[in-house]
């Protein structure tokens, strides 16, 4: 399984970054290799969101399960795509009005060895 783990700060307060990761249909804009994200289902603090892949040959969807904690958190598990598994989480973390850190970590394993 690999992981993926970031931290970063930013000029920016932990609201507008929450705001910024759970905006799944605007990831085109800001993300290179996605295709297109849309939230197909919307309960309380849980959203089901749908990425389109689309780097170089490989294009991929998959859907998450997003639980949402506002403005601190946002937690993500696979609910279909070419992984075995992916579950990963956001921490915005307030250093200010204007400033946070951001806190990301990914553990995931594809389906398909060739991916």
């Amino acid at each position: 399984m690999a992981s993926v783990e970031k931290t970063v700060l930013v000029a920016h307060s932990a609201e507008q970054m929450f705001n910024l990761v759970d905006t799944v249909e605007e990831y085109p804009e800001f993300l290179p290799w996605c295709g297109g994200g849309s939230v197909t289902t919307l309960e309380g603090n849980k959203i089901h969101a749908t990425v389109h892949i689309n780097y170089h040959h490989i294009k991929q969807s998959f859907t998450t399960e997003n639980v949402r904690t506002p403005p601190h958190q946002i937690d993500i598990t696979l609910q279909d795509g070419p992984f075995r598994q992916l579950d990963g989480c956001w921490r915005f973390i307030p250093l200010s009005d204007s400033a946070c850190k951001i806190e990301f970590r990914l553990h995931y394993e594809f389906s398909n060895k060739l991916l």
